[in-house]
């Protein structure tokens, strides 16, 4: 069994995004810059904008991180995002989810313009992604996608279970997968899905993106099978400062011993989602999708 280290994977890849950054920096080119709109202060959130914000840093981009408070308007909201989408100096943003209820959040990510939406939820984007067109890839799957190419895990014609059909990672990971250069055979199950043990029990992968902590337990899973383990629940805590820790969709300790690759949580797909946001910017700095 060996562990998918997604931290390790992100250091090496914002190293590299540094370098080419400085490169593009000392031959007279734009420094690419991100911003965040942050709205209300939702720990979660809070922290991972923070991640956002020093990755940024580490990248060698500029950052620019927009407070509003959890009663912001609507209109307020989508008048400031209709602003980044014309302020050349911006080359991508985006709006940190959840937003509270009075806000439509599919009114948000349809107003960010799809040239700027380093997110990958923009129906342009995702449409673009599902036949295989140069887009802005939500940043989660786009992190799976590349912690598997790292680790070199074999994924033609192999069978693949994506635990979730959410649309920030359920479908889209599902569609990646199946698309030439992956070429794995794809089931997604959910909550409808009836015999799931006997589904997963006959993968060589299981992606669980269901947000249902420990889940995946070992009765679900084939000896040698490759498990990528998306969920990242906080839940009460005696042993920890901050009085929660994270939890995976995967029973970690059960399973881990019949997998011949594993994603630990945390230190596994979490990086690699800012690690992902940071290749969407970096794209979008050298307008390599949209001019």
């Amino acid at each position: 069994m060996q562990i998918i280290d997604g931290k390790a994977v992100a250091a090496e890849i914002k190293k590299q995004i540094a370098a080419e950054v400085a490169e593009i920096v000392n031959a007279g080119g734009k420094r690419p810059h991100l911003a965040a709109i942050l709205v209300g202060h939702d720990g979660g959130s809070e922290t991972y904008v923070a991640h956002k914000v020093k990755a940024c840093a580490e990248c060698g981009f500029e950052s620019t991180l927009i407070r509003y408070e959890s009663d912001v308007t609507e209109a307020e909201l989508l008048a400031k995002i209709e602003e980044l989408n014309q302020n050349d100096s911006i080359d991508g943003f985006i709006v940190q989810l959840p937003l509270p209820k009075h806000i439509n959040e599919q009114k948000v990510i349809e107003a960010v313009s799809y040239k700027k939406d380093v997110d990958g939820f923009h129906p342009i984007n995702v449409g673009r992604m599902s036949i295989g067109l140069p887009c802005f890839v939500s940043a989660t799957p786009k992190g799976i996608v590349e912690l598997l190419k790292f680790y070199k895990i074999e994924t033609l014609g192999k069978s693949c279970v994506v635990l979730g059909r959410s649309n920030i990672v359920g479908k889209p990971v599902a569609s990646l997968m199946m698309q030439k250069g992956m070429d794995a055979t794809v089931t997604v199950c959910h909550s409808r899905t009836k015999n799931l043990k006997e589904i997963c029990r006959n993968a060589d992968i299981i992606i669980a993106a269901l947000g249902s902590p420990e889940f995946v337990t070992a009765d679900m899973v084939k000896d040698g099978a490759v498990i990528v383990d998306v969920g990242t629940t906080r839940v009460p805590s005696t042993e920890t400062k901050s009085g929660f820790k994270l939890k995976g969709d995967v029973k970690f300790d059960e399973v881990a011993p019949k997998c011949s690759y594993i994603t630990p949580v945390p230190g596994g797909v979490g990086p690699m989602t800012i690690c992902s946001l940071m290749i969407n910017t970096l794209a979008a700095g050298k307008k390599l999708y949209y001019k």
